[in-house]
């Protein structure tokens, strides 16, 4: 995966902004940051768009950016000389596509029909631009394309917001989603950055959906692990089902090792929507992981452990 494909479909949320003056850049991508999305499509639609995207590349060097809405050759041209690191276009051109391409540059064509992606696609595309997405039927309908464009890969924008973000992220084709929803004009406008910096945070935790799993509790044996599950089973009404290698409890929310594992104690595992962008985001809040404990499965993470153990717990992420 060409590794600004990768970063964006790690970061998940891109969020897409038509700056009002060259001012707002620098806060506006430091209070992104801080809440955790350190992306932004700035789009050519008002005239400061190219003097940001150098701004915010000379002053924000940690934020990845992409210039939207470009429709001609020079505008890309402008945008990659800035900073850019991806082109997004609202149409598909083939001529500007072929320019970006043949530059060297990652171009985002914005499709809308599977003749359209396959043209962009045989161009050299690697990902794709799906706009506006609720208009054009959602996720409904890149299922049914997805079926015959085994390889797309799309950026959703239009429509998106908190309500149908993990619709969209849930479906594997589709690598990332744009939205104002997190930083609507109104706020950049007034300057709310803190605001904005919430409302990332908020966007971040809706996308990755953390909630626990269950608790692993080491035992010595098969007896003691019995007579662990037995009693918790008793004490809150659940059913105990009796594995290989452990004892389950209830709707799986205890796990009863019948010999132990990892963690003094035991293990508590934490279910997420996506385990990679899990990683991401919480690596960015400081947590460390052991990468080695990756589990992959089809390309795609679906388990790994937290370096370190919490009160005699091992931590691990597991995909939902």
């Amino acid at each position: 995966m060409n590794p600004v494909v990768e970063r964006v479909y790690e970061i998940g949320i891109i969020p897409v902004i038509a700056f009002n003056s060259v001012d707002e850049a620098v806060p506006l991508c430091k209070a992104l940051v801080a809440g955790g999305l350190p992306a932004a499509e700035v789009t050519f639609r008002t005239a400061c768009a190219e003097e940001c995207i150098k701004k915010i590349h000379d002053e924000v060097p940690e934020m990845l950016l992409g210039a939207g809405t470009v429709l001609t050759e020079d505008q890309a041209d402008r945008a990659m000389a800035a900073g850019a690191s991806f082109i997004v276009a609202p149409g598909f051109d083939p001529n500007v596509t072929k320019h970006v391409i043949d530059k060297g540059g990652l171009m985002m064509p914005g499709t809308c029909s599977a003749g359209e992606m396959q043209q962009a696609m045989n161009l050299g595309c690697e990902a794709l631009k799906f706009f506006p997405a609720e208009a054009n039927g959602g996720v409904a309908m890149l299922k049914n394309i997805g079926g015959a464009l085994k390889t797309a890969k799309w950026m959703c924008t239009g429509g998106i917001n908190a309500k149908n973000v993990n619709d969209y992220l849930a479906y594997d084709q589709i690598f990332a989603v744009g939205g104002t929803w997190m930083c609507k004009s109104d706020k950049i406008k007034a300057g709310a950055w803190d605001e904005i910096t919430a409302m990332c945070k908020e966007a971040v935790d809706t996308m990755l959906g953390l909630e626990l799993g269950h608790i692993g509790i080491n035992c010595a044996d098969d007896t003691e692990a019995m007579k662990t599950a037995e009693t918790l089973g008793s004490l809150l009404s659940m059913a105990v089902k009796p594995g290989n290698s452990s004892i389950f409890v209830g709707n799986k929310e205890f796990e009863i090792m019948k010999k132990p594992g990892r963690g003094t104690h035991g293990h508590i595992a934490i279910k997420t929507n996506n385990v990679d962008r899990a990683i991401y985001h919480l690596s960015n809040r400081g947590v460390k992981f052991d990468l080695d404990s990756k589990v992959v499965k089809n390309g795609k993470t679906t388990a790994v452990y937290m370096a370190d153990e919490l009160a005699g717990f091992a931590i691990h992420l597991v995909q939902k």
